[in-house]
C-alpha cells in the first residue's frame, strides 16, 4: 500500500477516495462488492510498471468515500455513480478524452453501464465475472430473482433495509469478509434468514494461498468503521435501476470489449448465462466484443485469486489501442 499514492477528490457532491500510481494513459480499476480499492492492489502496481496510469476509487458508499447519503438507496443508481465516474475523470485527467477501464463485480455492472452512457469516454473495456445483462421490459430484477431463485437468495435479502445489516453484525465483519471472498461454490448463493452463513458450502476456515490475513484486516477495518449499508444500496437501487434505464432497452454497448470470467464463479454459472456468452447473444448485444476467457479452476474474485493471470489479460488487450 505505501507505494501507492492515496488522495481525495471532490466531484459530483461526493469525496472520492482514490489509490493511484504510474504515468501514461489512464486505466480506471472499479470494484465490486464487498471490495474497495484494495482489491486492485496487484493490477495497480502492474500497471503503473507497464507505463500506465493506474487509478482505482472507493466507489459510492464504499471504504474512505464519503460524502453519499447511506441512509437512502435511491442515491445508488448507475446514474449516480456513472455520474461520480465522469465526474472523476473530469477532475484528475481532464485532458484525456478517452480511457481504459477495467471492472469487476459491481463495478462491472457499473462499468456496463458507463459504456451505455457515455461510450465518447471510453477507450476499451475489460471486464471481469460479469457479463453484460440486457434489460428485460417485462419483468423488473429483483422479481425475476424471486421468481427463479426465491426468497433466500443474496440479492432478494438485501432488500429490506437493516435487516441483513444486522444478521452481519451477529456473524461478525470479519467473518462475513472472510466468507464472502472466499466463497467458491458455482451455484447460486443464498442466505436463509437467521442462519447466517452456516449455509455456505465451503466452512473451511484457513484462507487461501492468494488471500492473506493482512488482506482480511484491511477489508474488515474499512468495512467495521463504515458498515456494508454502502455496498448493499447498490442491490437496493435494482428495481429503480431497472426503471430509469428503460430508454436503453434494446441498447448495444458500442465499447471494444475482453471479458474474462471464472468456470466456477456464481454469476457465470445462472441458469442461460453460458448459453448467452458462447452462444452469439453476447456479441449481438456488445458487437465490438473481442475476446471471452473463460479461466478453468477460478472462481469469482479472479483478480485476486489469479492476478499474474489478470494482468497479462489487461495488459494484453489494451496494448492494442
Amino acid at each position: 500500500m505505501e507505494t501507492k499514492e492515496h488522495k481525495t477528490v471532490t466531484a459530483n457532491g461526493i469525496n472520492i477516495h482514490i489509490a493511484e500510481k504510474g504515468q501514461g494513459p489512464l486505466v480506471l480499476f472499479l470494484h465490486g462488492f464487498p471490495e474497495l480499492w484494495y482489491s486492485w492492489r496487484h493490477q495497480i502496481l502492474y500497471m503503473a510498471a507497464h507505463g500506465y496510469r493506474a487509478v482505482a476509487p472507493d466507489l459510492r458508499g464504499y471504504g474512505d468515500t464519503t460524502g453519499a447519503p447511506v441512509h437512502d438507496s435511491t442515491k445508488f443508481t448507475s446514474l449516480h455513480v456513472v455520474g461520480d465516474i465522469i465526474a472523476l475523470l473530469d477532475a484528475i485527467a481532464p485532458d484525456e478524452k478517452q480511457v481504459f477501464v477495467v471492472a469487476h463485480d459491481w463495478g462491472a455492472v457499473l462499468a456496463w453501464f458507463l459504456c451505455l452512457y457515455r461510450l465518447d469516454r471510453v477507450k476499451a473495456y475489460v471486464s471481469l465475472s460479469v457479463h453484460f445483462t440486457p434489460r428485460n421490459p417485462k419483468m423488473k430484477t429483483i422479481e425475476t430473482m424471486r421468481k427463479y431463485f426465491g426468497d433466500d437468495h443474496y440479492m432478494c435479502r438485501f432488500q429490506e433495509p437493516g435487516d441483513i445489516e444486522a444478521e452481519f453484525a451477529q456473524i461478525g465483519v470479519r467473518e462475513v469478509v472472510k466468507k464472502l471472498l472466499t466463497y467458491r461454490h458455482p451455484g447460486a448463493l443464498y442466505f436463509p434468514k437467521g442462519k447466517g452463513l452456516g449455509s455456505f458450502p465451503d466452512t473451511s476456515d484457513t484462507l487461501p494461498s492468494w488471500l492473506s490475513e493482512e488482506d482480511v484486516d484491511y477489508y474488515t477495518s474499512k468495512f467495521e468503521k463504515n458498515g456494508f449499508t454502502g455496498g448493499i444500496n447498490y442491490y437496493r437501487a435494482l428495481d429503480l435501476n431497472w426503471e430509469l434505464t428503460a430508454p436503453w432497452t434494446g441498447a448495444q454497448v458500442k465499447v471494444p470489449t475482453k471479458f474474462v470470467v471464472g468456470d466456477l464463479d456464481l454469476v457465470y454459472n445462472i441458469p442461460g448465462v453460458k448459453e448467452y456468452v458462447q452462444g452469439g447473444g453476447f456479441k449481438k448485444d456488445v458487437p465490438l466484443l473481442d475476446e471471452v476467457v473463460v479461466m478453468e479452476g477460478v472462481a469469482h474474485f479472479l483478480n485476486q485469486e489469479k492476478p499474474d493471470e489478470i494482468n497479462q489479460h489487461i495488459l494484453e488487450y489494451i496494448k492494442k489501442f
